[in-house]
């Protein structure tokens, strides 16, 4: 919207008569802004008379003539406060609600993003006891003085705010599209598509215990006594418990129950069974079996598997070949996170081998309701929760760097350390060095490995505080970009990631000399798998990534990093 006018200065002071004005400049007393109020929002509240004080200053703040939108950070009563005296409103999409809990409202120009943030001051506030109060709900609102609050807001005026020229991101400038509408194959409705396979209603996000026109439909399934169940089938698998040293399906779905079947089940705790009949009305329900099973189809990536049908519920994905677990941790805990079905899964990044078990998953109930059953396979819709990423066999360089270690003061320890550890992954050695903290030196002796072939760079020391540690700087000069220097591990605080075109570049801190597992253990299958990691990648090991330094290493087979 536009600024039209400018109002006069000494308003801003709260002196005058004018309490607030709207966008045409049109001004509204003390009296007539509660009446305003009133009439927009239902009553005179507190916030909103402070509010359209605030809106006021920002408005005198900003350059005349400009188009506007604005940004609220509380979704208590300021909002109200910009649509009664501007044009930005929620419904316009010019008034955006950013609910940061804090009482503040930003106009911007809508072209430049350059614009006047208002806020309502604590420190100025000090000196009026009834309106700090209110303002950090010290007591009820019942045990308030409203009089005596609104006395203070009135005398107080614009003294109690602050403001700050601001710039919004460009994200914020942009209208952004719904985009394509679908209907939802579950209640029929339109919604944008770009919300997955199902509206957000279906999905679980619905306010509502059940809405007119989709009822839940009766489970009616036959149970018989024990001793009538011969000659019937069973409707789901039946589990056999011998403690310590038996579990497994004793009788599966579709199994006929014979004469010499009631002793076993009767050992088995079993008075009556779920048997198939033709009046069994399972309409919208899907069995556990069913239900397991397209979950895995769903769950499983490239590199995931399973074999056969869902047993007892359930049904547990495999590794189709070695590799690194990746896992959509997040689409994980959200399917978990709906009720009747589970997911449970081994930890991220952990390196596997052909034919180990990566998951699980099941309906908690013999049958699933339609509804659960869809918002579940909505949440899967949007891709595979898990995939197996085949490591590479690197062609690997070491750079060691240290004067000491150059000239023959101490003898090198890192070059077997490293060839120790990236063995295993099939990967070889093409070039090893060992330079002085020579920034040229580094940066000679880096382009030497690479025009030898390596597609991954390993440099060691040189990575701490001391001022004659270069090995940074020198990897820079050879050309090293995307660095990301130090993580959230120990050992491995002092980690360095970048890449040089192609070439993928660790360095390894001087602990790696000392520990027998660092960040180079963790990290090492990330790069191999292709990953190109980023500060954010780092930082998640911040949770998992202290290790406790056992006297007996029994890494991977512990929590360090995971």
């Amino acid at each position: 919207m536009t600024r039209e006018t400018e109002t006069d200065p000494a308003a801003a002071s709260g002196q005058a008569a004018e309490w607030c004005h709207d966008h045409t400049g049109k001004g509204y007393d003390y009296d007539e802004s509660l009446a305003l109020i009133g009439s927009f929002h239902g009553y005179p509240a507190p916030g909103l008379v402070v509010g359209v004080k605030m809106v006021s200053l920002a408005m005198d703040l900003l350059p005349k003539n400009i188009l506007f939108d604005a940004i609220c950070e509380t979704s208590s009563c300021l909002p109200d406060a910009v649509q009664v005296l501007t044009l930005c409103t929620i419904g316009n999409s010019w008034l955006k609600v950013m609910d940061l809990r804090k009482y503040a409202v930003t106009l911007y120009d809508k072209r430049s993003g350059d614009g006047v943030r208002v806020f309502l001051d604590p420190e100025k506030l000090r000196p009026w006891p009834e309106y700090y109060c209110w303002f950090y709900k010290l007591r009820p609102k019942k045990e308030q003085d409203s009089e005596k609050l609104h006395r203070e807001i009135r005398s107080a005026g614009a003294s109690v705010l602050s403001s700050a020229k601001v710039r919004v991101l460009p994200d914020h400038l942009v209208k952004k599209s719904k985009g394509r509408i679908a209907t939802c194959p579950e209640c029929g409705e339109a919604f944008p598509a770009r919300d997955g396979a199902f509206c957000r209603g279906c999905r679980g996000d619905s306010p509502y215990l059940d809405l007119p026109g989709n009822p839940a439909k009766e489970l009616r399934i036959k149970t018989v006594p024990l001793e009538q169940a011969e000659g019937k089938r069973v409707i789901h698998d039946m589990t056999r418990i011998v403690p310590g040293r038996e579990k497994g399906p004793a009788f599966t779905q579709g199994q006929t129950i014979t004469a010499g079947d009631i002793c076993r089940l009767q050992a088995m705790g079993r008075n009556s069974l779920y048997v198939e009949d033709p009046e069994n009305v399972a309409e919208g329900w899907v069995h556990e079996n069913e239900a397991a099973e397209a979950f895995a189809v769903a769950m499983s990536g490239e590199g995931v598997g399973f074999t056969g049908r869902a047993v007892e519920g359930k049904i547990t994905m495999t590794a189709t070949g070695d590799g690194l677990l990746e896992v959509d941790a997040a689409r994980l805990e959200a399917f978990n996170g709906i009720d009747g079905v589970m997911c449970a899964a081994r930890k991220r990044h952990a390196v596997v081998r052909k034919g180990d078990p990566l998951a699980g998953t099941r309906a908690i109930p013999l049958y699933l309701e339609q509804p659960v059953f869809s918002r579940a396979m909505a949440v899967l819709a949007q891709g595979p929760l898990f995939r197996v990423l085949a490591l590479r066999r690197a062609k690997v360089g070491i750079l060691v760097t240290g004067t000491e270690v150059f000239r023959g003061d101490i003898q090198d320890a890192f070059i077997p350390i490293i060839r120790s550890k990236v063995a295993p992954y099939g990967c070889e050695v093409v070039a090893e060095a060992v330079v002085p903290d020579d920034r040229g030196a580094i940066r000679d002796a880096v382009e030497k490995m690479i025009g030898q072939g390596i597609d991954l760079l390993v440099t060691t020391a040189g990575l701490s505080v001391d001022p004659d540690d270069v090995t940074r700087q020198g990897m820079t000069d050879a050309g090293c970009t995307d660095i990301v220097y130090g993580a959230p591990i120990l050992p491995g605080a002092m980690t360095l990631i970048g890449r040089i075109g192609e070439v993928q570049v660790i360095g390894v801190p001087a602990c790696g000399l000392y520990f027998p597992t660092t960040s180079f253990d963790l990290l090492l299958p990330r790069l191999l798998a292709g990953q190109a990691l980023c500060r954010d990648d780092l930082a998640a090991y911040g949770h998992g990534g202290f290790c406790l330094g056992c006297k007996t290493c029994m890494f991977p087979q512990c929590a360090f990093g995971r």
